[in-house]
């Protein structure tokens, strides 16, 4: 089932984990897939077990900032919030790659929390985790200048030459692509990048 990657699977007990197999449902999506849309009330909560998704959300004007990216193993704390608490999502999630993973419904999910005291303790766990993953977020966009917050992104790809439109950093760092444009020509006449099509080499 290539569930070992998330760390309550194997402190599970017997009766937890027959009931969290037993309810699992499979489940492969292609990527570039709205898995769910900010607004939406999520009705299960997705175990994922391959590929990656990205959570992002969207002002008024349309524009949008990447939250975090969820890989195998993580689970999605905009799911798991809107799912327990049955309230609308704050984000939206869309499939990177193409995904593999597994479902679990809302009584589900609920039960085996209720069942097991290893899996609450993995979700206080998640909403720590992702809580200072997103204050990050704040205060890089509050306190942080434009220019450094790319060069941030960029150094964060760990390549020299990186694949990538002015528009998905736009969405990354949650500025407009006019912004975006404008900054990375500054520092391509300060020296430190390189513009090409589609690419970004880091000088």
């Amino acid at each position: 089932m290539n569930l070992e990657s998330y760390s309550f699977y194997k402190k599970l007990d017997e009766n937890a984990l027959d009931f969290f197999k037993k309810h699992l449902k499979p489940i492969k999506v292609p990527k570039d897939n709205i898995l769910f849309f900010q607004g939406d009330v999520c009705d299960n909560i997705l175990f994922l077990t391959q590929g990656k998704v990205r959570l992002y959300i969207q002002s008024d004007n349309a524009e949008e900032i990447t939250l975090y990216k969820l890989v195998a193993g993580e689970q999605c704390i905009v799911n798991t919030a809107s799912t327990i608490s049955e309230t609308e999502a704050i984000g939206s999630a869309v499939t990177i790659t193409d995904i593999e993973g597994y479902l679990l419904d809302t009584k589900s999910i609920k039960e085996l929390a209720h069942m097991s005291d290893e899996y609450q303790s993995f979700l206080f766990s998640l909403y720590t985790l992702r809580m200072s993953s997103l204050a990050r977020l704040v205060n890089d966009i509050k306190f942080k200048k434009l220019d450094e917050r790319i060069l941030d992104w960029l150094k964060s790809q760990n390549k020299q030459t990186i694949q990538t439109t002015h528009e998905t950093i736009s969405n990354e760092l949650g500025s407009t692509r006019v912004a975006i444009s404008r900054v990375l020509k500054e520092l391509e006449n300060k020296g430190k990048i390189i513009l090409s099509r589609r690419a970004i080499e880091l000088l």
